[in-house]
């Protein structure tokens, strides 16, 4: 019994110095301080935004709304535009060709009676930038192998295409550009036309390509990426080998 009185008069006094919170004031308390957390989250993210912003022009980059509302200042956003796709141009260039590739200067003539671009009369249309690149190779086939060999190679046939093409002045830079593969106006079935689209300012940019069937595994070089502005499409032919 005396045991028990001890402790409960040693739990009584440790009761003494606990201090007693009114639930609700503790909850307005806590609400206040999950405020303050996010106010400080936010202020230190607005300046890391605003810091990337200032040291990388080309990240994150957005049209200004100014685009929108008048033409000087579609000229000025214009010129931004144009300095920013000349600068991403630069940068995919001085990456250099690997050996089997040659770059692709030469883009498809679209007819020009097509219908006008319902947003024609409000933005500047524009065509965009490109640095796309065309790998070439040996294909060794059953005939190739039989008429040629490394020192007397066959002609280098296309293997795949490395497409890079800019649109930093998109309007609306959270719809991506898409591309689609149309038949040659010419009829020529060994070639095909791929266009790629985007919304405004930029029109429809096409290249003729070596019609063949695509490799769509990553593991064998596809890509279709649209960030920070440049779309880029990679893809290489599927090859087929004899037996001999």
């Amino acid at each position: 019994m005396d045991d028990d009185e001890d402790n409960n008069k040693e739990t009584k006094e440790k009761l003494k110095n606990i201090e007693i919170v009114d639930e609700i004031q503790d909850q307005r308390e806590l609400e206040e301080l999950r405020k303050k957390v996010r106010a400080r989250r936010e202020a230190e993210a607005k300046a890391a935004e605003e810091v990337t912003i200032v040291s990388n022009p080309l990240s994150d980059y957005h049209p200004s709304d100014s685009l929108r509302s008048s033409s000087s200042s579609s000229s000025s956003s214009s010129v931004l535009g144009k300095s920013i796709a000349d600068e991403l141009w630069r940068r995919e260039a001085s990456r250099g060709l690997e050996g089997d590739e040659v770059s692709m200067k030469t883009e498809f003539d679209l007819p020009a009676s097509e219908q006008p671009y319902w947003w024609h009369d409000k933005y500047r249309p524009r065509k965009p930038r490109y640095f796309n690149r065309v790998k070439t190779g040996f294909e060794w086939n059953k005939y190739n192998q039989t008429h040629y060999d490394k020192d007397n190679p066959p002609p280098k046939l296309v293997q795949g295409y490395k497409f890079n093409v800019f649109y930093p002045d998109l309007i609306d830079p959270t719809k991506a550009p898409s591309y689609r593969l149309e038949p040659d106006p010419s009829g020529n079935l060994d070639y095909c036309i791929i266009r790629f689209s985007a919304g405004p300012p930029y029109e429809d940019i096409a290249f003729k390509i070596v019609k063949k069937e695509w490799e769509h595994s990553h593991r064998r070089g596809f890509k279709c990426v649209f960030d920070r502005g440049v779309l880029q499409l990679y893809f290489n032919f599927k090859r087929y080998f004899y037996r001999r």
